[in-house]
């Protein structure tokens, strides 16, 4: 039910030296994430991992489902992983992003960043998460036990409902 179909199967990525960013529908794994950055050259490996909740705005969810152009957003997250790398000084910068349904409690976004120091890692790793919440052409169905809603991947920005046949509802947001 409320399953988007598969654009591919494994994982679709772009990388460069020291930057790596990926797509994929299978769970996300943290220490592949961790691996993907860590240097001789970082004091700091900061993981964040975006995680499904059980609810929003005290209605349980039952589930996530995102939906993307794999090109377009893997460019979007590129062109974000470059930028941070270089402001923030990284050693190395990895983002993952899940597609598809995501359970409670299933991470939906791996971010790690690999830096000399820890103050670097941290500032650079919630940098590029909200980047990537308001950049990136990934969009989010959340599910609840009546229905779904379109929501932007922003935390609490309003939803548009979900009808059959996988639009939206033209009368507006929740």
């Amino acid at each position: 039910m409320n399953e988007v179909p598969r654009a591919f199967e494994g994982e679709q990525s772009v990388s460069e030296p020291n930057i790596y960013v990926s797509l994929t529908y299978d769970a996300l794994d943290a220490t592949t994430a961790m691996a993907r950055v860590k240097n001789p050259k970082a004091g700091a490996v900061v993981l964040f991992a975006g995680c499904t909740r059980d609810s929003f705005a005290s209605r349980p969810v039952t589930h996530l489902s995102y939906s993307t152009y794999p090109p377009l957003a893997l460019r979007s997250l590129l062109s974000i992983a470059k930028a941070v790398h270089y402001e923030y000084e990284l050693v190395g910068i990895a983002i993952t992003h899940r597609l598809g349904r995501v359970d409670i409690g299933d991470e939906s976004v791996l971010i790690a960043v690999a830096a000399p120091h820890r103050k670097a890692g941290w500032r650079a790793g919630e940098e590029c998460l909200e980047r990537v919440k308001a950049r990136v052409e990934i969009w989010k169905e959340e599910w609840f036990e009546d229905g779904g809603v379109w929501r932007s991947n922003r935390d609490g920005q309003a939803g548009v409902p979900v009808v059959e046949g996988g639009g939206s509802d033209a009368g507006g947001a929740e």
